[in-house]
């Protein structure tokens, strides 16, 4: 009787053990998931608050943003001039380059030299200059809570130069392109 018991014993041992081992291991894929959405949670809620993720498409900002490159944007209230600005226009998101501040006065000459203030902008990020999409009357000024935008291939780009556009309002913008990570031949910071 001893001998068929401890079969039993044994088999029952076993049993008990792989259950054990079961539970443990349920309870770690259960741990793991949950830090795994707790994790991506946390990179969904900075993104979106902090530190959107943005890819470029078109060529208004070539040669310093081009298409397919992945950027990521700084929610930003403050822009200075020569900034890259992500901005609603409709439900486009859109990128150009801080031209002009709240006040400021534009002017832009028929080859495409850009004075604010009666200053000419040094501009080395627009590789060919041109006067481009322009409906406004110049010399331009600012309205308040508001910056006159343009992208840095001038000939292609409709910005601010165009009543289309406009002057982006400070509720607009998103915040500033500060980084390149794709590819990772560009990966780095933008000027």
């Amino acid at each position: 009787m001893n001998k068929k018991e401890v079969p039993g014993l044994e088999m029952l041992r076993a049993e008990l053990k792989r259950e054990k081992y079961r539970r443990r291991y349920g309870k770690m894929l259960k741990s793991t998931v949950y830090t795994l959405v707790v994790v991506a949670a946390f990179a969904v809620l900075v993104a979106t608050l902090w530190m959107p993720v943005l890819q470029i498409y078109g060529s208004s900002m070539a040669p310093t943003l081009n298409e397919g490159q992945i950027v990521i944007c700084v929610k930003d209230s403050e822009f200075k001039r020569g900034d890259l600005a992500a901005f609603y226009m409709g439900n486009k998101l859109l990128i150009k380059r801080v031209i002009a501040g709240p006040a400021d006065i534009v002017n832009i000459e028929q080859d495409g030299t850009v004075f604010v203030n009666a200053a000419q902008l040094d501009e080395p990020y627009v590789s060919e200059k041109a006067f481009g999409e322009c409906d406004i009357e110049l010399p331009y000024q600012v309205p308040d809570s508001r910056y006159f935008l343009m992208g840095d291939h001038r000939a292609t780009s409709v910005d601010s130069r165009s009543s289309v556009v406009g002057c982006v309002s400070e509720e607009q913008i998103v915040g500033r392109i500060a980084f390149c990570v794709w590819p990772i031949s560009d990966f780095g910071r933008i000027n």
